[in-house]
């Protein structure tokens, strides 16, 4: 490896952190253009710094780096150390995460200008970044958990960015509960495998996974669970947690509450990308558990359908975007499921970029109507904003899947890489994706027919002064059009059929879905030529057709199906029961739990019985001392004859 490599590693997590230290500490010192520039500097030269990597690596064949920086506890055999991991997944990885965050923070300029806490902000997405790139860089799972718990928290901070608003404190709340319940499991992951190989090198744990495939681990008395298994779906829950899958997405479209390029970075580039990379990097194990990965692809799929359904009822445009966002994740899943490691890891880089543009998108939006949300107020915004309804589209087509966009080449990979797969489920999630397609485009479109079509319906007043965004807000959104655009025809064959990833991930033969699909590929063309034909397209087209004719031809039909409806409506609106359950079983039960704990324990046992009732026996033996104490001699006199006798019992006839 060459000598300056390690400190271009450093550099990638280093440079973010000492942006988000600077922003943070000294921020009235430097003002906010001093907080804005140097979080944009700092995330800056992580990416030039990863795109250094990522050319050392990726085409010049360099050497994969895998060795520990800081060693931070030695106990036995036993290291804990600060360690990086740089091979083609990783670098892919880190590239995405610093350019779409580095996007992210000049976009913020713009929306985030008047707010009071503008350097607390820049701040917290340079740490935000910083904690995601110490994710994908690590090369043990100690590593892994504290970026993974690092992105946790700073999520929190940011959904909760605006603490003045009852709303935003409780999602980040719900977000972090969310988490905890999936890490967990993710943590019980970690422990059985520093149980069971004595170590948290990834490479050692994969070196060492094979030979324990047929081991088996008593979790009830008389049972026998095979140890592959446990640990995947251990680790799996947290992915379930950080990726919303269900049914610990409940968070994720609450998250909407934080300022908007901050759920672009959660959505796109950050923690919601974190379980899918891990489950990928995972792939030594996952493989050697066929009932693991039936799990991650029915979850996956899903998602995939039912969530994306939400989608449909919602108003909030933001909340739309973030349904998508729990839907493509799914897709992710599905294909890592599938054993089709590079296609959710594809689909995750285009998803970076066209859902980062939607985000954004949606932000110009925002601004432009004086932070209204609700699409049922917009209408006709395309002759004002011609620059965001153009970027907009090109978003939607992507997340839609349209033949030539980034999103189709990822998405119609991983729909027929499960169509390929035989394992348990594949079939049901085969046709929850197909569906699925139809679903996407149905709600991506009608947000842009209800956003940038048909009346206005917003006031004079908002007419007034409703224009395009300023440069700030619209060269980002210029510049993620770009890639959402070309990137797929440009990675699809590196990345699924000419072996971009290398060693990095991988797939037994039996599941290796992807060789059979590579055997017809004959080129990114011949793909859009194909998937002209193909039936994920024809659901787009009618998701696009119903999309038209429902919000502009006939506007009237949502408002009458809800009626005839009502059952369905109701069922979509209440997000199937999700919250309403786990506010009353969980929250309720807690509650409930605690009011016992309370009255027992609080009101009956310490200020009852120890409290109270102590003060009670004083006062009672008093009352009684009283009695004794009455002031005449002969009864002290008695009372000394009757110790006497006691006293002569115990010492001459022991009777005590």
């Amino acid at each position: 490896m060459a000598d300056y490599m390690r400190y271009v590693y450093l550099g990638v997590v280093l440079a973010p952190l000492l942006a988000s230290i600077i922003a943070g500490l000294f921020g009235r010192s430097i003002g906010r253009a001093g907080a804005h520039w140097v979080t944009i500097i700092g995330v800056g030269i992580a990416f030039i710094l990863s795109s250094v990597a990522f050319n050392y690596i990726v085409f010049d064949g360099g050497e994969v780096f895998n060795g520990a920086v800081y060693t931070w506890l030695v106990s036995g055999d036993t290291r804990l150390v600060i360690g990086f991991l740089i091979d083609r997944l990783s670098v892919t990885m880190m590239v995405v995460v610093s350019f779409v965050s580095w996007v992210i923070h000049i976009y913020t300029i713009g929306y985030m200008h008047d707010d009071p806490g503008y350097q607390r902000f820049f701040s917290y997405t340079a740490l935000f970044t910083f904690f995601m790139l110490i994710l994908v860089m690590a090369n043990n799972f100690l590593q892994l958990l504290f970026g993974w718990e690092g992105v946790g928290l700073v999520s929190y901070l940011l959904i909760g960015f605006w603490f003045k608003r009852e709303s935003a404190n409780q999602a980040s709340v719900k977000a972090f509960l969310a988490n905890r319940i999936g890490d967990f499991g993710f943590v019980l992951g970690i422990a059985a495998i520093m149980t069971y190989f004595h170590t948290l090198d990834y490479a050692q744990v994969f070196q060492q996974a094979p030979l324990m495939a047929n081991t088996t681990i008593e979790l009830l008395r008389g049972t026998a669970w095979p140890l592959m298994t446990v640990i995947c779906v251990l680790l799996f829950i947290g992915a379930m947690g950080k990726s919303a899958q269900v049914p610990l997405h409940v968070w994720l479209p609450d998250s909407m509450e934080g300022p908007t390029p901050i759920s672009a970075l959660i959505h796109a580039a950050t923690m919601v990308t974190a379980g899918i990379f891990m489950v990928a990097r995972m792939s030594p194990l996952y493989e050697l558990s066929a009932t693991a990965l039936s799990l991650v692809l029915v979850v996956g799929a899903i998602g995939a359908f039912f969530i994306g359904v939400l989608g449909v009822v919602q108003h909030d445009i933001k909340r739309v975007i973030a349904y998508s966002t729990i839907s493509q994740l799914g897709y992710m899943a599905a294909a890592l499921g599938a054993s089709a490691f590079s296609a959710g890891i594809f689909h995750l880089v285009t998803h970076a970029f066209f859902k980062a543009l939607l985000f954004l998108a949606a932000g110009s939006i925002i601004i432009a109507m004086h932070h209204e949300q609700d699409m049922r107020k917009m209408g006709g915004l395309g002759k004002y904003m011609p620059i965001t309804w153009i970027t907009m589209v090109i978003g939607g087509l992507a997340l839609s899947g349209v033949p030539g966009t980034a999103g189709f080449f990822s998405k119609d990979a991983i729909i027929d890489a499960v169509g390929h797969s035989n394992l348990p489920g594949a079939g049901f999630a085969h046709v929850a994706l197909l569906v699925g397609v139809f679903v996407t485009a149905l709600y991506t479109f009608r947000l842009i027919f209800l956003v940038f079509h048909g009346p206005e319906r917003f006031g004079a007043e908002v007419r007034k002064h409703v224009h395009e965004s300023q440069a700030v807000v619209i060269v980002p959104l210029i510049v993620l059009a770009i890639p959402s655009l070309m990137l797929g025809a440009i990675l699809v064959g590196p990345m699924l059929y000419e072996g971009h990833f290398g060693h990095a991930l991988l797939v037994l033969p039996q599941y290796d879905v992807l060789a059979q699909m590579g055997e017809d590929y004959h080129g990114p063309w011949a793909l859009v030529l194909h998937g002209l034909i193909g039936l994920p397209f024809i659901f787009a087209l009618l998701g696009f057709g119903v999309a038209w004719y429902c919000y502009i031809k006939r506007p009237d039909i949502p408002k009458r199906a809800a009626e005839r409806a009502q059952i369905i409506y109701n069922v979509l609106v209440h997000k199937y029961g999700f919250d309403e359950f786990y506010e009353s079983f969980f929250a309720g039960g807690a509650r409930g739990v605690g009011n016992l704990f309370w009255r027992v324990g609080d009101v009956a046992l310490i200020d009852g019985l120890a409290v109270n009732g102590s003060a009670r026996a004083v006062g009672w033996f008093s009352s009684i001392v009283r009695t004794i104490q009455s002031g005449f001699l002969y009864h002290y006199a008695f009372a000394m004859i009757i110790g006497l006798l006691l006293l002569l019992a115990i010492f001459v006839h022991g009777i005590l």
